[in-house]
């Protein structure tokens, strides 16, 4: 009887961990290196600048919101490079299309923020690494947010940005590609 009640023990808890589903971040344009339509254009750099398209799945239960943030670690500032923050996007959204980080284009969803970057500007900011640097890693991150909303405003500071995503992030879910000159 223990070996049958054990059996079944695990066998339903084998079934739970294979229908649990993950929250993923993927890109039909994002591959293991940046093209040159993800590298910025100025600072030295020459590149398209446009955002790569980005769907996610499998939200914890409980999100009301996301937030997208693109990350390089490695820039020589001390502090890292803030790339593209957007914020605001809407529970039921799955996914942003390519160049929807240019502001002109008006790709986002309804009520999404996008605050300034590091490169002082809204909108995202492709790679752009010191010619010569280590390759660079660029850190594609969608966050599920408990909140429906973050009381923020365009011209809020990524680190600012950051804080607040930290404190309502239920789950989060990240792409990383690479890029150097």
């Amino acid at each position: 009887m223990k070996k049958f009640l054990a059996t079944c023990l695990t066998i339903l808890l084998s079934v739970n961990v294979l229908s649990a589903s993950e929250f993923t971040l993927s890109s039909k344009d994002l591959k293991g290196q940046l093209s040159t339509k993800q590298v910025f254009n100025g600072f030295g750099c020459v590149g398209e600048n446009i955002s790569p398209e980005l769907s996610w799945k499998n939200a914890p239960e409980g999100t009301k919101s996301f937030a997208v943030t693109v990350y390089d670690k490695d820039a020589p500032t001390g502090s890292g490079w803030w790339h593209w923050v957007v914020f605001n996007v809407d529970g039921k959204t799955s996914g942003l299309v390519q160049n929807a980080g240019n502001p002109k284009a008006n790709l986002l969803p309804e009520n999404a923020v996008q605050s300034i970057t590091d490169f002082g500007q809204t909108g995202f900011g492709g790679a752009c690494p010191p010619k010569g640097d280590k390759t660079h890693q660029y850190v594609f991150t969608v966050h599920a947010l408990n909140v429906d909303k973050l009381e923020l405003k365009e011209n809020t500071s990524p680190a600012l940005v950051g804080y607040m995503l930290n404190i309502h992030t239920i789950e989060k879910a990240s792409v990383v590609s690479y890029y150097s000159r």
